[in-house]
């Protein structure tokens, strides 16, 4: 095993030499980003001129930005329309097989075949204190789902940190799932074991050795025909979601060497939710839309999929991280020497909104659920690092794959700020001498209409937005419409405050070496809203 598999931070290296090299690394991007900002303020003191005419193209490129974002979301998410529409189980069950005579079963150890009856589904849920009622709608939607049951194993995990009351929902829905599928294992992930951050990553392992050891080794399950998809706690699959993965599963290139994402849809609690949560949520839902059109910048995110050999291979998900999920496909890309990819289901699950008991309460809430996101930054020194160790990975992929990481986390630092805040900032800073000249003059009305130009693309965002509603609960009006539209003018203060703030954060308590630890959304449903 390479042993830079399972660095968490700097100190978890013996070697000094390379503690320190993993320093530096943690430290880089933090910089880069305050370092962009800070030069932009000194710079716009000394050459305000010139940060005027960055201003400017800065915002023509987010114009362009914009269109071709919204240009590729809209693509992604009619892919995944019909995605929903496919009759997958008729697909995989006209799938060729590869040698009838020697189709795989339980008891042997042959390869997998293009048989779709020879797969398992290893489902694994970690639990920590999430409401019975949110826990339940979960199971029921695997319950419902089109793919057998007798070939689904269901593993729910739940934190013993997390008391009494945790304990009992599992055990609740224990009882009510463990006949609905071929295998049910309920299992304690105990608190506070050496080297784990308590959290989802340490859970979801804990889990899947436990299926490992009591279901799978014990049937002798062939590693290469489980496909392993963790999903959280609030997480409901759409009803073909298990025929959608096998087929992709069944016949991309290498299925060993590949994780499956889905387009993460935050609705299930959508229309409860307060308008800046509801702005933060179609946000992150529209970006992981777009990264499906872009599988060089596709990584694997919450709730994903893949080969339960290569999980086993890289020694299952990292304990003492805190994204786990985004960490995972670095580690198999490491250990496959860069033979490894993301591929795009372009197929739906839904998770919830941030909702919390009260309005500021929630807006705390987006924001340390938008830091611990930002904390995926940790995955840039881990990446780098292994890159400087791993010499079989082509110069070229590491580029790609490395650029376009670095970029996507500096720029969420950096780019709302840069454009709602740096096109006045020459005004205040650059003196008399600058406030005397035409540009002066006219740099603010020029900024005010291309950001309004801009915002057209916000009226895709608004109509996209209105089309992945779930069904109106019966206690809103249709009124509530045209608050889902207007509320899209609250997108300068979300891109800003849920945005570019917590990325920084997270970004200088990694440069500092304040470490973060895991950090669980809280979950939150009107009673009304349960009982629909």
């Amino acid at each position: 095993m390479k042993y830079y598999l399972n660095i968490g931070r700097a100190s978890d290296l013996k070697n000094s030499k390379e503690r320190r090299i993993y320093r530096f690394l943690e430290i880089l991007p933090g910089a880069f980003s305050w370092l962009t900002l800070g030069l932009l303020v000194l710079f716009s003191w000394l050459i305000p001129f010139w940060v005027a005419i960055f201003a400017l193209v800065f915002c023509i490129y987010w114009i362009l930005k914009t269109i071709y974002l919204s240009i590729h979301t809209k693509i992604a998410y009619n892919k995944m329309r019909e995605n929903e529409r496919t009759d997958w189980i008729k697909k995989i069950q006209n799938l060729p097989i590869k040698d009838r005579g020697s189709l795989t079963k339980i008891g042997t150890k042959s390869n997998i075949q293009k048989n779709w009856k020879d797969i398992y589904h290893l489902v694994i849920i970690p639990l920590y204190k999430e409401p019975l009622e949110i826990t339940r709608n979960t199971f029921k939607a695997l319950e419902k789902c089109d793919y057998p049951k007798e070939k689904m194993i269901v593993i729910l995990t739940y934190e013993q940190g997390g008391g009494k009351k945790t304990e009992k929902v599992a055990n609740i829905i224990q009882k009510e799932f463990q006949n609905k599928f071929y295998k049910f294992l309920l299992t304690g992930h105990p608190f506070g074991l050496p080297g784990e951050i308590a959290g989802k990553g340490a859970n979801e392992t804990w889990g899947g050795k436990k299926a490992k050891e009591k279901i799978i080794d014990p049937l002798d399950i062939p590693y290469k025909n489980i496909i392993v998809s963790c999903f959280d706690a609030d997480t409901v699959i759409y009803p073909k979601y298990f025929s959608c993965l096998t087929y992709h599963y069944l016949t991309c290139k290498n299925p060993q060497k590949t994780s499956f994402q889905p387009i993460p849809l935050f609705i299930n609690n959508i229309w409860e939710a307060p308008a800046i949560s509801r702005i933060t949520s179609f946000s992150a839902t529209f970006w992981h839309c777009l990264s499906q059109e872009r599988p060089e910048k596709n990584r694997t995110f919450s709730s994903h999929s893949m080969s339960f050999q290569a999980l086993v291979d890289v020694g299952f998900w990292q304990t003492n991280v805190v994204s786990e999920d985004s960490r995972i496909f670095w580690q198999c890309f490491l250990y496959f020497d860069g033979d490894y990819e993301v591929n795009s289901l372009y197929y739906p699950v839904a998770m919830d909104a941030n909702v919390a008991k009260t309005f500021w309460k929630t807006c705390f809430n987006i924001y340390k659920q938008q830091r611990r996101w930002g904390y995926g930054v940790a995955d840039v020194p881990y990446w780098l690092f292994g890159f400087l160790k791993n010499k079989k990975i082509p110069l070229k992929k590491k580029w790609r794959y490395g650029f376009f990481t670095f970029e996507g986390y500096h720029s969420w630092a950096t780019n709302a700020l840069i454009i709602f805040l740096f096109g006045w900032l020459p005004l205040i800073l650059g003196g008399e001498k600058f406030n005397t000249t035409l540009l002066s003059y006219n740099l603010p009305i020029l900024v005010r209409v291309l950001m309004t130009i801009a915002m057209i693309g916000l009226v895709s965002s608004a109509f996209l937005a209105i089309k992945l509603l779930p069904p109106r609960p019966l206690q809103y009006g249709k009124w509530k419409y045209l608050v889902m539209v207007f509320q899209w003018f609250l997108i300068p203060v979300s891109l800003i405050f849920f945005g570019a703030f917590p990325c920084l954060d997270a970004q200088a308590r990694l440069m500092f070496g304040k470490y973060m630890g895991f950090w669980p959304t809280e979950k939150v449903r009107k009673e009304k809203r349960l009982s629909d």
